[in-house]
């Protein structure tokens, strides 16, 4: 009777587990649709009074694609000690300071609604069902705790944001918020989209979207998602922003360099399948010693694309090489260091290292005076294109390079 017992109670635990592992869910294919690049704020862009401690953040950002599933991340990477959130809402923005309050979420952390985020580190928000929308906005409501001295955050955002005293994560509007345009501790927002894909843009300024118009949402790594969404073919695809503004591939500028976090904003980024490098005209702007100095830094630029192509390459990625842009006018333009961005340029587009060539240079340049921007493209400081500029940048870029 006993045995009999015992055989009963093992085949009813093993059809018991059969059953578990039947009805259990498959893995998250989790994608990124936002993403900026964490980097540590320089003093003169910190949070204006009254500062982020026992305060709130409003924050907008434009998305690139939906999904019915989402969770967001945020970063600590430079604090040197603890950040506090003691409450974090997600919904979509009515533009201004203005939410939709039928749409506005808590977020949780391990089932918390406050969290603390370790110095140098970043955190995950637990997953939430969330009808997102593609291309649209999306306003992240911060209420702090202790916030240490040193801030993580985005300098360029090109967007409004929202700091009012005391708690207000979930007011409807903040008319009496201290606004600036620049972004804390808010690294991104991942969506669970089975059979999509992302591409991450890495580059400086111009990818970060310098010409482009305040709360327009028109850098040229917007203008692509808006073009990839238009396309039946490549609506499956988001598009992660990892410009920063002043920074450099070989040496730290603003920001890490290109080549120090090259593995955090590329590689490590879910969902990621390609890479679209444009970056390098500062390391040249930056270079000293006359020709012999310029043309080193070139050979050093096109020794760091060979080791992202590799990196990339090792993690199953397409890795796409964009020309850089001329200069001629703008303030550290020199003969010598054009003649450095022509070596660049010349090993992107015959050394077939990279998966595919993007030639910005051939497009925005002046066919009148090729070491210039094009008129039309040029926002006035010969560096960074304008509006149309960065239109015609996403223009350049071909689609087809993501459809396979």
């Amino acid at each position: 009777m006993l045995r009999f017992r015992t055989a009963f109670f093992l085949l009813g635990a093993v059809a018991l587990l059969t059953a578990c592992r039947s009805h259990s869910q498959p893995s998250e294919a989790w994608v990124g649709t936002w993403a900026t690049a964490p980097q540590l704020v320089e003093p003169h862009n910190l949070p204006p009074p009254p500062g982020l401690a026992g305060n709130t953040l409003r924050q907008v950002v434009r998305v690139s694609l939906g999904g019915r599933r989402l969770r967001v991340r945020f970063s600590n990477a430079y604090g040197s000690s603890p950040l506090v959130l003691k409450a974090a809402h997600l919904a979509q923005s009515l533009g201004g300071s203005a939410i939709d309050p039928a749409t506005d979420r808590a977020l949780t952390f391990n089932g918390q609604t406050s969290v603390s985020i370790p110095a140098g580190e970043h955190v995950v928000s637990d997953p939430i069902d969330y009808p997102l929308q593609p291309l649209s906005n999306i306003a992240i409501t911060l209420h702090f705790g202790t916030v240490p001295a040193e801030i993580t955050g985005h300098p360029g955002s090109r967007t409004t944001s929202y700091l009012q005293s005391g708690s207000a994560v979930d007011a409807r509007e903040m008319p009496e918020a201290v606004t600036f345009e620049r972004w804390y501790v808010i690294h991104a927002i991942d969506v669970v989209a089975p059979g999509a894909a992302a591409v991450v843009t890495l580059g400086n300024s111009i990818t970060d979207g310098r010409g482009s118009g305040t709360n327009k949402q028109n850098r040229w790594p917007d203008e692509l998602a808006r073009r990839l969404q238009a396309d039946p073919q490549t609506r499956h695809i988001a598009v992660l922003n990892m410009g920063i503004g002043g920074n450099c591939v070989l040496r730290q500028c603003l920001g890490p360099s290109a080549l120090e976090r090259f593995t955090r904003d590329v590689l490590d980024q879910p969902g990621v399948r390609w890479v679209i490098v444009f970056e390098g005209i500062n390391d040249i702007g930056g270079a000293m010693g006359g020709l012999e100095g310029a043309l080193a830094v070139a050979d050093s630029l096109i020794a760091a694309y060979r080791w992202m192509i590799e990196q990339a390459h090792n993690h199953g990625l397409r890795i796409y090489g964009a020309t850089l842009l001329p200069f001629e006018g703008a303030f550290y333009y020199t003969p010598e260091r054009e003649l450095a961005r022509q070596r660049v340029n010349a090993w992107i587009r015959s050394s077939n290292a990279f998966d595919g060539i993007i030639d910005l240079d051939a497009a925005l340049r002046d066919p009148e005076h090729p070491s210039r921007l094009h008129p039309n493209w040029d926002s006035g400081d010969h560096l960074h294109p304008n509006e149309a500029g960065h239109r015609r940048i996403a223009e350049t870029v071909d689609l087809r390079l993501f459809m396979d």
